[in-house]
């Protein structure tokens, strides 16, 4: 569908506005760290260890993988519109019950019901590609991931501001008030863009083997997650390096964990710029090297002993650049493979990041120790970024045998 000169805002019968768009993947973002701050005051509330209010973060990732691997076919099948609707409603609900909760047990269940926010992020992205053609889906997917990377910035320093002051609760409120408004935006923009669907649930996951079969859409995927996955590993690692072998404050671990994000942020300026006139496939691949020369100096540096605290978090820098020009074009490529499993690709295709995204993570952080150093963590990286170069240049390659 091509319907991108009809949209009018806050008209129900168009396509949802991109503002829209960028604030169903923001409000999903700022879902997972804006009450980061708050982890040591809700630990001493729920009178638990902190590594148990830890698993904060990876029940809300893991139902977040799963329920990806749902809403995708789900709005294939039912359309993009209901399914948002339902998935931020019950979002809302979650969030409520949370400030509620006495155990924190309790409060996991309903920390893994909060994912229920990802419906938006992930429809966010099917529309744009119901939308918009080819290279301009591209285009119009990074000024969406350009907005939703202002929130990693922002998100924790306004979170822990609120905590300070009001108590975690507040953060919560936050999260339940951006819900509220989401729901409405989403009520009174967002009109339905996906294709008209007769078959079942069943016939549209039935789209996951035609999709894992497809050597391009495995390709595009594997790009997304594996370069995402260098970051999801630096997050997983950084808090280690930063605090027990630089010894910097919590403050200044926070600037440096947000380099990255600082770098995300103009790969997507650029990729929104340059995606129509490069092409797809060659922003995948300038953003893959880019993230591999960030972490390859990063290495070397190490290698060298000449590493800094400073010159540890500043190649992040250029990791998030790579990314920013690599997802974009990716995930949209990734959706262009199947135009009738649209929805379906992008549930599998996220779900493979972020299931990825935590598996890496976790894995880079049994990796850290003071004896072992920097240099594992950085291994790891340098390995996935490798990784993700060699997968978009299968998907060159498969394009232009297909050519022949």
């Amino acid at each position: 569908m091509n319907t991108h000169s009809k949209i009018r805002f806050l008209d129900r019968t168009t396509p949802p506005h991109i503002l829209t768009l960028v604030l169903m993947a923001g409000i999903s973002a700022m879902t997972m760290n804006v009450f980061l701050p708050a982890l040591p005051e809700m630990t001493e509330y729920f009178d638990t260890n902190y590594v148990y209010m830890q698993l904060s973060i990876g029940v809300f990732m893991g139902m977040n993988a799963a329920l990806q691997l749902v809403v995708g076919p789900m709005s294939d099948r039912f359309g993009r519109r209901p399914v948002a609707l339902i998935g931020v409603f019950l979002f809302i609900i979650a969030t409520y019950a949370a400030m509620q909760a006495t155990t924190i047990q309790a409060f996991l269940i309903l920390r893994g019901a909060q994912a229920g926010v990802v419906t938006a992020m992930v429809l966010s992205r099917a529309v744009v590609r119901d939308v918009y053609p080819g290279a301009i889906a591209a285009k119009m997917m990074a000024y969406v991931t350009m907005g939703m990377s202002l929130v990693p910035m922002v998100a924790p320093t306004v979170g822990g501001f609120l905590a300070m002051a009001f108590g975690w609760e507040s953060t919560f409120w936050l999260l339940l008030m951006s819900g509220l408004a989401l729901l409405a935006l989403i009520y009174f923009d967002m009109g339905e863009t996906a294709p008209t669907s007769s078959g079942s649930f069943l016939d549209m996951a039935k789209g996951f083997p035609d999709l894992l079969t497809s050597q391009r859409f495995l390709g595009y995927a594997l790009c997304s997650a594996l370069a995402s996955g260098a970051f999801f590993a630096f997050l997983g690692g950084a808090p280690f390096v930063g605090v027990q072998i630089f010894g910097i404050s919590e403050a200044a671990l926070g600037m440096g964990i947000g380099a990255p994000a600082i770098g995300y942020f103009f790969g997507n300026f650029l990729s929104a710029r340059y995606s129509v006139r490069i092409g797809m496939n060659k922003m995948c691949l300038i953003g893959t090297l880019i993230t591999f020369a960030g972490i390859a100096l990063c290495a070397l540096l190490v290698y060298t002993d000449h590493i800094t605290v400073f010159w540890f978090f500043a190649p992040m820098v250029p990791l998030g650049f790579g990314n920013g020009l690599t997802m974009p074009n990716a995930i949209t490529g990734s959706m262009s493979v199947r135009p009738k499993l649209t929805g379906t690709a992008a549930g599998l295709g996220g779900a493979m990041i972020i299931g990825g995204g935590a598996a890496l993570s976790a894995f880079a952080g049994t990796f850290m120790s003071v004896d072992h150093g920097i240099l594992p963590l950085l291994m790891i990286m340098m390995i996935v970024s490798l990784l993700s170069i060699i997968a978009i240049l299968w998907v060159i390659h498969r394009e232009r045998t297909l050519s022949l």
